[in-house]
């Protein structure tokens, strides 16, 4: 099964989805803001990509953080963060045969698939 999670509105999940209905590659898409995600599903994903790569330090909802939230990101503060504020999710995270691909480039995904 292939799952992709991002934002509807999200430029670089359009193209992402995209690529995986023009290659005819059967999959669900689920609406962060819509479906929040499980502690423990986003503890998996912080595990195997690691926090600087699925947390989105360059967004503006980043940036409108109180500094308080921003320092010392432990994993059960950054679970909360991006439970509470989906939109620091690096988008779109893709699950595929039981891996994690954060982000859309055409080339990775020809590889993967």
């Amino acid at each position: 099964m292939t799952t992709l999670f991002g934002i509807k509105n999200c430029d670089t999940v359009k193209k992402a989805r995209k690529w995986l209905t023009e290659h005819k590659i059967e999959h669900e898409f689920v609406d962060l803001r819509e479906s929040p995600i499980a502690a423990v599903t986003l503890e998996h994903w912080l595990s195997e990509v690691g926090k600087d790569k699925l947390l989105n330090t360059r967004s503006t909802t980043w940036r409108n953080l109180p500094e308080d939230d921003k320092g010392d990101l432990t994993l059960p503060r950054t679970v909360h963060l991006l439970q509470a504020h989906p939109t620091l999710i690096k988008r779109p995270v893709l699950v595929h045969n039981n891996s994690i691909h954060v982000g859309f480039k055409d080339a990775e995904y020809q590889e993967i698939f």
